[in-house]
């Protein structure tokens, strides 16, 4: 805990957003830096509350009780210590976790929770300005050779956590950059990518081999893997994106939110996309379809990009301000949610469902019709709600259906479950022995926070298997690598 009576002394507190003048001008990340004081503060409101109900809430069951105790008492090198004991990462869910630790703070029954994403942030973001962050190569190394298909959250803290138990790790991934939705699909507004590589740096100086422009089962076939590893670890996410099936979905002007968000990344990192295929807001009318964080990411990109209008639709109704009844202390709680993209611009509008597109001559988009509607399950529509918008640039971002089947899932021939998804047992192994799954390909469309917490749990499992495992690959296979 932190101080005995700084819950009762001292605010909630959070750091402030650049202007929003300012940041959307730029892509850099849009919180301001907060002074070591009010970080020892914050973490001075961690009250003693017998049973820490911010441990269930935090999928990787941070210690956090523990290192707000330690940053409160200015203990900050012990508290990157104690954060590291559960997260790998914590400088990525310092930035873009939404907080279920916060939503399950027993001090959030009754006040403002516990800033804990901010003090996480702190702690990690000190170690590595004061260097206490570096290599971690294991003592020895154990000849047992892994293959960890995505260099997302779930395949990066895997792959890491299966090298510093002293296997060979190698990354496979599809894109010519490593990270995976790390690296093309969270804008660097939230997550700036130097982040990301002082990271890489570190594995690689662990010893984990990354290998880019590979995506299994296209232009790298399935049996290289398996003929070359002891253990395969699927961790590519779940990509397949949900479609909107109405007339006029085949107009030029309509992209899935993942088409749209990968190209900016690209730009940012100083690449030149082919003029013909670019996608843009700048100086459209724009509309995002879907209410969620990916709609939020594409809002706050086009903003950047200085568009003439952008509506941002939800078929749901508009969340209660505060938390709703029916998601009492401590679930995750139905409520309004307003990210810093929000405050930014645009028209942001719920119980909208889109009915047809229409367009130009040219077979471009120019207006959508919509509907208002009723509350689930059946949204009814409300008649004589009807309208029409005009629009040049939609973007899909309505969620994803799981991981893509064709290519690597099918030439591998696992199992997937009754959504789709890779089925696994217990101990993240897929239907064929030496196979394994973790993060979005084996659970859905998850969080960051999620895949991170699967990756670790998939590689124990992992790691336990190799130790039944009486030979690693034969010197033929070696030599093939």
């Amino acid at each position: 805990m932190g101080k005995v009576t700084g819950f009762l002394e001292i605010e909630r507190e959070q750091p402030a957003r650049r202007k929003i003048e300012e940041r959307l001008q730029d892509w850099f990340e849009v919180y301001q830096p907060f002074p070591e004081e009010k970080q020892r503060e914050q973490g001075a409101r961690c009250m003693d509350c017998g049973v820490p109900f911010c441990h269930s809430g935090c999928p990787v069951n941070n210690l956090i009780p523990d290192w707000n105790d330690l940053v409160y008492n200015g203990r900050w090198e012990a508290a990157i210590r104690r954060l590291h004991s559960t997260n790998n990462f914590p400088e990525f869910t310092g930035r873009i976790c939404p907080a279920p630790c916060e939503a399950a703070c027993v001090l959030a029954i009754d006040q403002p929770a516990v800033s804990i994403k901010l003090i996480e942030r702190g702690v990690v973001d000190r170690a590595w300005d004061e260097g206490w962050i570096h290599p971690e190569p294991p003592e020895q190394n154990t000849g047992k050779r892994v293959a960890v298909v995505g260099s997302g959250p779930a395949g990066l803290a895997a792959a890491q956590q299966l090298r510093r138990a002293g296997h060979s790790v190698t990354v496979y991934e599809k894109s010519d950059r490593i990270g995976g939705l790390l690296r093309y699909g969270i804008p660097n507004f939230k997550l700036e990518k130097h982040v990301l590589d002082r990271r890489l740096q570190q594995m690689r100086a662990e010893g984990v081999t990354f290998v880019a422009n590979a995506h299994v089962g296209v232009n790298l076939p399935v049996d290289k893997l398996t003929e070359r590893y002891d253990a395969i670890l699927l961790c590519g996410g779940s990509e397949q994106p949900r479609d909107l099936k109405i007339p006029g979905r085949e107009l030029k002007g309509i992209h899935f939110a993942m088409e749209f968000l990968p190209q900016q990344n690209r730009r940012c990192e100083g690449d030149h996309l082919d003029p013909a295929l670019d996608i843009l807001a700048g100086g459209k009318r724009v509309v995002i379809i879907g209410g969620g964080d990916t709609g939020a990411d594409c809002l706050g990109t086009s903003l950047r990009q200085h568009p003439l209008s952008v509506h941002q639709f939800e078929i749901m109704p508009k969340p209660p301000a505060q938390r709703a009844a029916s998601t009492p202390w401590p679930m995750w709680p139905l409520q309004l949610r307003t990210e810093a993209a929000h405050e930014e611009g645009g028209i942001r509008d719920w119980s909208i469902n889109s009915v047809e597109f229409t367009g130009d001559a040219e077979g471009r988009v120019k207006q959508l019709h919509a509907v208002r509607v009723g509350p689930p399950p059946k949204f009814e529509p409300i008649p004589g709600s009807e309208f029409t918008l005009d629009v040049d640039l939609v973007l899909l971002a309505m969620g994803f259906l799981g991981p893509v089947r064709s290519g690597m899932i099918e030439q591998l021939g696992v199992a997937l479950d009754n959504r789709g998804n890779v089925a696994t047992d217990a101990d993240y192994r897929t239907s064929i022995e030496n196979i394994f799954a973790a993060g979005d390909m084996r659970r859905g469309q998850s969080l960051v926070v999620w895949a991170i917490s699967e990756g670790r749990k998939a590689a124990a499992s992992v790691d336990r298997y190799l130790a039944t495992v009486a030979e690693p690959v034969s010197q033929h296979h070696r030599a093939l690598a």
